[in-house]
């Protein structure tokens, strides 16, 4: 990664010293906590969207969305829109989380790339939502700060792997097919970066990572971001083991993994979503024998059942996370598909008195 200094250098300095004190807890799941609130098209509009197009930038539409089937496209279901059409709803989750014991929360940006807005004809609103995004989730946090001084809390630009992959084609019968490219990529990439630096994100974090073609994209866009902005943040990554394979989809073990991102010097390296707990343990303990970096872990709820839910409850989870921490193994836990607050105070609960996993080499200069 580009060398250059942290942008707030007094928020990374409190970040290092509160990981090399002990084992800090990630947020949960967003998608969970919405699908409580039972929105409809409606609901997910908001006033703003209320009438088909963005009614505060009705001309700022571009491409696809000038026409108007664009401007009248179904937005249910984009969970990354409410930052805008119900910021107090993301705020309130990330206050909960905050209250459970959350040291990290992590932004409400997983889909707000242009490739994944595409779905939803909303690429020109990508800036935007992932400046809200980090506002909303840096207040958060400086209203949990102010409560316990003494507790640094810490806001999570979050990017995800958007809905496009480098590394495979969408077409079985064409194989040599690719509906994206690595400078496509870069450039999504480095514009949600960007936004989340100006909305005041303390961290970066490339998640649920599939295709690692795709987190290489991210982490020079990221760099072309930073190259801008005229600083750095610290920098998480974690990759997803897609089933019991113990491989991403991209054909990759948790340990070439690691060797393939270890160039971006990250705060840490982990693994999230997919499995639960005790599947995903055996892949978090092989990036822990070889990550010269923090580690972290945050699990679904289990396997998704029948019915499409999560069977793994707050006390299960803590139980295994709490494994996982006894055995020297991670620096972050938290959790991710299925998981409440329920599940991260439990969780907290079970690591509070343990030590984090030792770092021989720091990764990332502090």
């Amino acid at each position: 990664m580009t060398e250059l200094p942290y942008l707030h250098p007094d928020r990374a300095a409190r970040l290092h010293a509160a990981l090399a004190e002990r084992i800090l807890l990630l947020d949960g799941a967003m998608g969970t906590m919405l699908q409580g609130h039972a929105l409809d098209e409606a609901g997910y509009r908001g006033e703003r969207f209320a009438h088909g197009c963005d009614a505060q930038h009705p001309h700022e539409h571009t491409g696809e969305h000038a026409d108007a089937a664009g401007c009248h496209r179904d937005l249910k279901g984009d969970n990354d829109l409410l930052s805008l059409s119900h910021p107090g709803i993301i705020r309130d989750i990330h206050a909960a989380y905050l209250d459970a014991g959350a040291d990290m929360v992590e932004t409400n940006t997983f889909n707000s790339t242009a490739i994944s807005q595409a779905d939803y004809a909303l690429q020109h609103l990508v800036r935007e939502l992932n400046r809200e995004g980090a506002k909303l989730a840096r207040a958060a946090c400086a209203v949990a700060e102010a409560k316990t001084p003494g507790r640094p809390r810490f806001a999570i630009g979050t990017l995800g792997p958007t809905s496009r992959t480098a590394s495979l084609s969408p077409d079985v019968n064409n194989p040599g097919f690719r509906n994206v490219d690595f400078d496509e990529l870069e450039v999504t990439y480095a514009d949600a970066a960007g936004g989340l630096i100006e909305g005041g994100a303390d961290v970066l974090m490339v998640e649920t990572i599939f295709d690692t073609l795709n987190a290489k994209a991210a982490l020079a866009g990221i760099d072309d971001a930073f190259t801008a902005a005229g600083g750095r943040l610290p920098v998480m990554i974690s990759g997803t083991i897609t089933d019991r394979s113990g491989r991403t989809l991209s054909g990759q073990t948790a340990e070439a993994f690691w060797y393939s991102v270890a160039h971006a010097r990250p705060l840490s390296i982990g693994l999230n979503c997919a499995l639960g707990p005790s599947d995903l343990r055996q892949h978090v303990e092989a990036l822990s024998r070889v990550a010269g970096c923090a580690v972290s872990a945050h699990p679904n709820a289990g396997l998704p059942n029948a019915l499409g839910g999560y069977d793994e409850t707050p006390e299960s989870m803590a139980e295994a996370l709490g494994e996982f921490a006894r055995a020297g193994l991670v620096n972050i836990v938290g959790g991710c598909c299925g998981t409440t607050p329920a599940h991260i105070a439990a969780i907290a609960a079970a690591v509070k008195d343990v030590p984090p996993r030792a770092v021989a080499a720091r990764a990332e200069a502090a």
